[in-house]
């Protein structure tokens, strides 16, 4: 297994190039080992070795995906990998749809991805029935705890050995395989129903996605009394984003006094990592649509516009942040007397 050749992918962070202001970096292949690629081969304790690491920049992969494929395709026909890594990605939303685009291409070609992605980076789900998506925690922090789990799957992998997402450590890809069974599917159905009359442990053969329920609130009974106020995840700041929101998992949400002006065109802009900013920035009430809702005051169909308007970022933001930044905007609605809430998104 010392031959088998295996082709690391890391963003430019990772890969000692810079930071944010290097994502929009073109990809490079580098022989060897850099940055995690370096603690993942120390992991795989002489049982296979990096060949090499790709670096690329975050915004280039996502802004120029077809030229960022091309180069993938040079790499795999120059080198022909047996196994590729990226990552992990934890929970850096763009670094997570690069690692996914990477994970779709060589799939394509038939060479098995492993990389680690935090569970609520929308990498995931695009990853996951292409790569071995091991759950990492929310930050790099977590990388000591990701590398063995990831090079245990690739050790495996290489020795052709088959994996299993619970013994192994990665995300159920979904996919329905064909397996050999000494019992039919209506014996095994019975057995289970049995177990569960019994409340005996079984496990279900085709588990199913859990969602989150949301009872909706009651109707405004009468809007031309009501006081509405606009809140979005579009990114939508004042020009120059002088509290310095993130792009991308928002850390943080703005509140701004829009009480004296009819529409947001000229004085606002988008800071959004995850969508084309030109139609936003040119008028960014198509995102947050201010002056519809100051129209409707004027005609008497709304009582009136609440004076602050409140945003963030939605790309590659935590369901944990999410939540905090709901609890804490709905708390100040709540005390200020706002009626409703008219909630955009992208």
């Amino acid at each position: 297994m010392a031959d088998k050749k295996i082709i690391y992918y890391i963003n430019q962070f990772f890969g000692q190039v810079g930071g944010e202001e290097m994502a929009h970096v073109a990809p490079e292949y580098k022989e060897g080992v850099i940055g995690p690629s370096m603690g993942f081969e120390n992991e795989l304790k002489d049982n296979a070795k990096v060949f090499g690491t790709i670096i690329c920049g975050d915004n280039y992969f996502n802004e120029n995906k077809e030229e960022a494929v091309k180069f993938l395709e040079e790499i795999n026909e120059k080198y022909k990998p047996d196994l590729v890594v990226a990552g992990p990605a934890f929970n850096a939303g763009r670094y997570g749809m690069a690692c996914a685009g990477v994970a779709e291409y060589f799939d394509s070609v038939g060479v098995p991805v492993i990389t680690g992605m935090y569970e609520e980076n929308p990498g995931v789900d695009l990853s996951r029935e292409h790569a071995y998506v091991v759950p990492t925690g929310n930050a790099a922090t977590a990388m000591r705890k990701a590398l063995p789990v990831m090079a245990a799957i690739a050790i495996k992998l290489l020795n052709g050995e088959q994996v299993k997402p619970k013994e192994d450590g990665y995300f159920a890809q979904g996919k329905r395989l064909t397996v050999f069974s000494d019992k039919r599917g209506s014996e095994r159905a019975v057995e289970m129903l049995l177990k569960r009359l019994r409340g005996e442990e079984f496990e279900t053969e085709l588990p199913m996605p859990e969602f989150d329920s949301v009872e909706p609130a009651p109707a405004i009974k009468d809007l031309s009394k009501a006081t509405i106020a606009l809140v979005t995840s579009g990114g939508i700041v004042p020009n120059g984003n002088p509290d310095r929101i993130q792009s991308a998992s928002a850390q943080m949400w703005g509140k701004y006094d829009v009480d004296g002006i009819d529409q947001l065109k000229g004085e606002y802009c988008t800071i959004h990592g995850g969508y084309d900013p030109v139609y936003a920035n040119e008028v960014p009430d198509r995102v947050a649509p201010l002056d519809e809702l100051k129209r409707l005051e004027k005609e008497g169909v709304i009582g009136k516009v609440y004076k602050y308007f409140y945003t963030t970022t939605g790309t590659g933001t935590s369901v944990e942040n999410s939540e905090k930044f709901g609890t804490e905007i709905g708390k100040e609605l709540k005390d200020a007397g706002v009626d409703g809430v008219l909630l955009t998104s992208t």
